[in-house]
């Protein structure tokens, strides 16, 4: 099951995930061969669509690895037709190396890469790491000190001499808000698993409502967090109605109008014209991205199927929406609750509950996915270049580069 979701999730423009998934199944069945040639073949797709060659090289390279492994001793197979299967994944090897310099990266190393100078700091890159929340491709490979920097950033694009450089504004700050969302997280994580009291909290009244609660600045911080980091999914809908000039009202923007239109006199809304048999697959993992969120409400957290590809989607929102515009309840891990009856004095009505564990888990969980959004945009903008420059190959274009900010 795991093989098969990470193969729908690939096919739907979605690696980061699918390479997930098929790395779960591993962990499972270190030789299991289907999840080994299925994430080879993923590999080989997402590298496809970076705009980096050095880290499209990288992760080539690793692709024809687990392709081989098909052919090696105890790999395991659930099919009868394994040995067709097998030269296949085989073929597509000997392909990627048929085309493909692996000299350049023969003296690369993956690992022998600093993490920085304070203990501190090299704690909170090795967190990073092992929940695969940098802005590098290469975090997709494993807990790599290589990809422990946040270097993806807009390919490069053709626009007119008398714009400014506000894409690449935009999606500066888009990284600055996550970088300082996934730090806030890690500081709040830290700082509850510590046990200890921050001075900021001291001196502060509170009264004990008697069902656990946690208040603190760590419980705050990754509050924060979760908040940034589920923001940004509005604001990469306003990066897409601009780029692919959707024209639609800003008040109107969010990052599920941006793929619809119609809707109008009982009609069901549809995809719009302009992304319908377009071929960028990237934007079509932000579109299927986009499904992972619930726009509307229901008071309750169940899914509903067929409405969301997440199973935690009503319970993000509800958690987005409370710490918005009502509030959430933390309470400390031991605190142990059941569907409340509202007969009992402390059932809090106007709160989420969430225990400590929980909101660690959920912010997490946004964390990731909007590490997904962001490098999907990326790659959505880079395809839609390629596909632009290849439909007007007239034209002079000058070449202009920004200095980097330090």
């Amino acid at each position: 099951m795991l093989v098969n979701l990470g193969n729908i999730l690939s096919h739907i423009g979605r690696p980061i995930e699918a390479i997930e998934y098929w790395a779960r199944a591993l962990t499972r069945m270190p030789k299991f061969a289907m999840a080994l040639g299925n994430l080879g073949f993923g590999l080989e797709t997402f590298a496809k669509y970076l705009y980096d060659p050095g880290h499209q090289v990288v992760i080539l390279k690793e692709a024809c690895g687990f392709l081989k492994s098909v052919a090696e001793p105890g790999a395991v197979w659930d099919r009868e037709d394994y040995r067709t299967v097998a030269q296949s994944m085989l073929k597509k090897a000997e392909a990627i190396e048929a085309h493909v310099d692996f000299s350049r990266v023969e003296s690369i190393s993956l690992s022998e890469h600093s993490l920085g100078r304070s203990k501190m700091e090299r704690q909170y890159r090795v967190w990073a790491l092992d929940n695969g929340l940098f802005l590098s491709p290469l975090n997709d490979l494993g807990a790599y000190p290589i990809a422990a920097h946040d270097v993806l950033h807009l390919p490069a694009m053709v626009r007119p001499l008398s714009e400014p450089p506000h894409y690449i504004g935009f999606f500066n700050q888009l990284k600055q808000e996550y970088a300082t969302a996934r730090f806030f997280c890690w500081q709040g994580i830290t700082s509850t698993e510590s046990y200890k009291k921050h001075y900021s909290d001291k001196g502060v009244f509170l009264l004990d409502t008697l069902d656990y609660p946690v208040y603190s600045k760590a419980s705050e911080e990754i509050k924060v967090a979760f908040r940034m980091a589920y923001s940004l999914f509005d604001k990469i809908a306003f990066f897409i109605n601009e780029y692919w000039t959707l024209g639609l009202q800003e008040r109107s923007i969010n990052f599920q109008s941006v793929w619809l239109e119609g809707g109008t006199k009982g009609k069901p809304k549809r995809l719009r014209v302009k992304f319908q048999g377009h071929q960028n697959l990237p934007l079509r993992g932000l579109y299927w991205l986009s499904k992972d969120f619930v726009e509307s409400g229901r008071d309750t957290d169940a899914p509903v199927l067929g409405e969301t590809m997440e199973p935690d989607a009503y319970k993000l929102r509800s958690t987005r929406n409370h710490l918005e515009h009502k509030y959430l309840k933390v309470h400390d891990d031991m605190w142990g609750y059941t569907d409340r009856s509202g007969n009992s004095m402390f059932d809090d009505q106007w709160a989420a509950h969430l225990s400590m564990q929980e909101l660690q888990q959920k912010a997490l969980r946004i964390l990731k996915m909007a590490r997904c959004g962001l490098t999907y945009l990326s790659l959505a903008v880079h395809r839609e270049e390629g596909l632009r420059r290849s439909q007007s190959p007239d034209g002079i274009a000058v070449p202009m580069s920004l200095p980097r900010w330090e």
